[in-house]
């Protein structure tokens, strides 16, 4: 009979099996595990990768009193097939004799619950061979079309914001803001409440609820000046100017957390800066109040970075983006909707009377509503299922990719110094990406 595996510590989510890399299961994937074993009333956490000493480490074990393996993982190359390929390995191995067992288990605080759980018998035969090439080549149109998916909504929302605010005439950029946020909040719910697309994670406390509520103020500032923006200058200038958050994210993070780069870091933030400078000088429709309320947007979307590094920072207060939206978007409606009735006197009765007159106004709003969050959805997407490096060229070139479409669609004028500008900007941030890997 399989050994029992006792659990009495407080509310856990235990994944029995999903994410092993012993000798005799090999997954490959960048697992990173928490082991938290007691016995004799002695609590001891240690921090390694899934490696044979765990294998032998609980077979050796007369008995087991508590198992818990809570994992966070980075795919590799594998990509979407991995929930496919492990659910196949699961599958082969889990329940029965001999295998190991599959499945997840809540358990409350005080309480225990019997787990049944077996490492593979010697008699096992296990495959190490890859997932089949068909499941290869599914993965990679997946993570092709969630890339073409994050570059569509990422560059549509850009777009539509700019021919909300500037060609159609419609001059209110908080409240605009607002039904962004109000969207964010539904379909985050729906997302994760009931599609279950990832767990859901609670607030702990209240302090944790104040540090997302300050966050949540800081988002609403970069994206209401961002919208704001958006009205004065073109999107290819806007997109120049939002390509110098390195530099404010190095600068707000130096003081506010003394932290140092390594001088060659700083160095590559130079083109950066000097590309901006170069731009605007040679940029045709350059608008002084567009320009500050650029900047003041792509700083506070850098402060609001170096902010949630600080203020999330434990283990027990850290959330995916997807919760963190989750949290963040109804905050951000409460603070939105005192601006909006105040700065922006009547704006859902001018709403309503531009949709007697002309009633597409309505479907833009939902759909450009609708388009903000699948930019959240599809950057955690896109995120989840590729690698690090990978996102940052992808990164790169979107911004690059969101000029020329913008130039072609609203033909704005544009100069050789201005382009030799936001190519210089770009160039930087490209070293500067090099720069932090080679420093870490």
């Amino acid at each position: 009979m399989a050994p029992i595996v006792l659990i009495s510590p407080a509310t856990l989510l235990v994944p029995l099996t999903e994410k092993f890399n012993c000798p005799r299961i090999k997954l490959e994937k960048t697992l990173y595990a928490s082991y938290l074993g007691i016995s004799g009333g002695v609590v001891t956490k240690q921090r390694n990768n899934c490696n044979s000493c765990t294998r032998e480490r609980y077979s050796n074990s007369s008995s087991i009193i508590c198992y818990s393996l809570v994992t966070k993982f980075r795919t590799s190359q594998l990509g979407y097939e991995y929930s496919n390929w492990s659910r196949e390995i699961m599958n082969r191995y889990g329940g029965g004799g001999g295998g190991v067992g599959v499945g997840l288990a809540k358990v409350s605080e005080g309480g225990a619950l019997p787990l049944y759980h077996t490492w593979p018998t010697p008699d096992d035969k296990v495959s190490y061979q890859d997932p089949p090439s068909k499941m290869k080549g599914s993965s990679r149109f997946f993570t092709i079309g969630l890339v073409a998916s994050w570059y569509s909504s990422n560059i549509g929302v850009l777009l539509l914001n700019k021919y909300l605010l500037s060609n159609y005439g419609f001059k209110y950029p908080i409240f605009l803001t607002m039904c962004h946020m109000t969207a964010c909040s539904l379909l985050s719910y729906v997302a994760i409440a009931w599609m279950k697309m990832v767990p859901m994670q609670t607030i702990r406390s209240r302090v944790q609820f104040l540090k997302i509520a300050a966050l949540s103020f800081v988002f609403c500032i970069s994206v209401v000046f961002g919208n704001i923006s958006l009205r004065f200058l073109p999107v290819s200038f806007n997109q120049a100017i939002g390509a110098t958050t390195p530099f404010f994210t190095a600068v707000f993070a130096y003081l506010m957390t003394f932290k140092r780069e390594a001088w060659l870091t700083y160095v590559t933030l130079v083109p950066v800066v000097t590309g901006v400078i170069i731009a605007s000088g040679g940029e045709p429709s350059f608008h002084l109040f567009g320009f500050i309320m650029c900047i003041a947007a792509t700083a506070a979307r850098a402060l609001k970075s170096v902010l949630q590094g600080i203020l999330l920072s434990s283990e027990g207060e850290k959330l995916n983006s997807m919760n963190l939206l989750l949290y963040m978007a109804p905050i951000a409606v409460v603070f939105l909707l005192p601006a909006t009735l105040i700065m922006e006197d009547n704006v859902v009765g001018i709403t309503l009377a531009l949709a007697r007159d002309d009633i597409k106004i309505i479907w833009y709003l939902l759909f450009n509503s609708a388009l903000a969050y699948f930019v959240n959805l599809t950057n955690f997407l896109v995120t989840k299922h590729t690698s690090a490096l990978t996102l940052q060229v992808l990164g790169n070139a979107k911004g690059a990719v969101a000029v020329v479409v913008s130039i072609l669609i609203f033909r704005n004028p544009v100069s050789v110094t201005g382009m030799l500008g936001y190519t210089l900007t770009v160039f930087g941030v490209i070293l500067y990406s090099e720069a932090k890997k080679r420093s870490k």
